[in-house]
């Protein structure tokens, strides 16, 4: 099918949003808008609050491009709001990106199909910690519901893990406790059904967090990856069933992790990924042949009839 922007018509571009991740979305945002604009397209910029239903009708759109990170834009909450008046938008469906939001029930849903994933203990309070710590240190601790690395920690021994527990119950009171994995990191991009190449991530923090996934200029990204490629092919599919299981669909991307023997930990699923100057998508769009504009129109086009998820 052939990009042509005016087969696009009026596109609103959400960005922003509310939660802790706004600032992120609003870089993302500028990318997404800018690119689109040099492609033609009829792009405006919102940043949705309550009458987000009413600016959409009232301005005439004809499909969103949803590039807000977290809840709300990230949790099938805009996503049904869409559905409701009837806008078709990029991403997953209300489904998928409420599974894919959830890291906790992503890896029950995982575990339920066959797709590897670190060992966890939920935590409800303090009571919890205890059934933690039998998983042994050190341990990553993670709130359930939160994007780019927001609240999570590593924690090396009892008194850390409560520490890390309760700043990660600040921002959710589902909080997991997951086994640390000692290998290399990946990321697998996925892009129309197809999984873009495989990028490892290298960083001297103890983990891939905020401040080396958004600022940090000692961040190394290998892409190629440096697997073979028939192992780098089994991890590619392997990503697509994971992306697959939760629901998502039309773009998105699929983090996993190495153990100590070399297999693979699914991590989670990032229904709408960042698309900073450091974001990972681009960098394997880049590396399959596909620049940034073309990747913006990419993703907008799964919005077209023949396209729908």
């Amino acid at each position: 099918m052939t990009l042509d922007s005016a087969q696009f018509g009026k596109v609103a571009l959400l960005l922003g949003g509310q939660a802790a991740e706004r600032d992120i979305s609003l870089k993302s945002g500028a990318a997404v808008g800018a690119a689109l604009r040099r492609a033609g397209v009829d792009v405006q910029d919102i940043d949705p609050g309550p009458d987000v239903l009413e600016v959409l009708r009232d301005g005439a759109f004809d499909r969103a491009f949803i590039i807000l990170h977290g809840r709300g834009g990230e949790d099938g909450q805009i996503q049904g709001a869409l559905e409701c008046i009837g806008m078709p938008y990029t991403g997953s469906g209300v489904l998928g990106s409420a599974i894919g939001m959830d890291k906790y029930r992503t890896k029950l849903l995982w575990a339920g199909a066959g797709v590897p994933t670190a060992d966890f203990v939920l935590l409800h309070g303090e009571a919890d910690l205890g059934a933690a710590e039998r998983l042994g240190f050190p341990l990553m601790i993670k709130p359930s519901q939160e994007g780019s690395s927001i609240g999570m920690a590593k924690a090396e021994s009892p008194v850390a893990l409560a520490e890390t527990w309760r700043a990660a119950a600040k921002y959710d009171r589902i909080v997991l406790a997951e086994r640390w994995l000692p290998g290399a990191e990946y990321t697998c991009a996925i892009l129309g059904g197809e999984a873009l190449p495989l990028i490892r991530l290298e960083t001297p923090n103890s983990f891939y967090d905020y401040e080396a996934k958004y600022f940090s200029d000692t961040t190394s990204y290998h892409c190629p990856c440096g697997l073979p490629a028939a192992r780098e092919s089994e991890l590619q599919a392997l990503c697509l069933r994971a992306f697959d299981a939760v629901g998502a669909s039309g773009w998105g991307r699929v983090d996993f992790m190495l153990d100590a023997v070399g297999e693979p930990m699914l991590l989670e699923v990032n229904t709408v990924p960042g698309m900073t100057d450091h974001s990972l998508v681009p960098m394997a769009a880049k590396a399959a042949g596909i620049d940034f504009d073309t990747l913006c129109l990419r993703i907008l086009e799964t919005t077209l009839p023949e396209r729908a998820r």
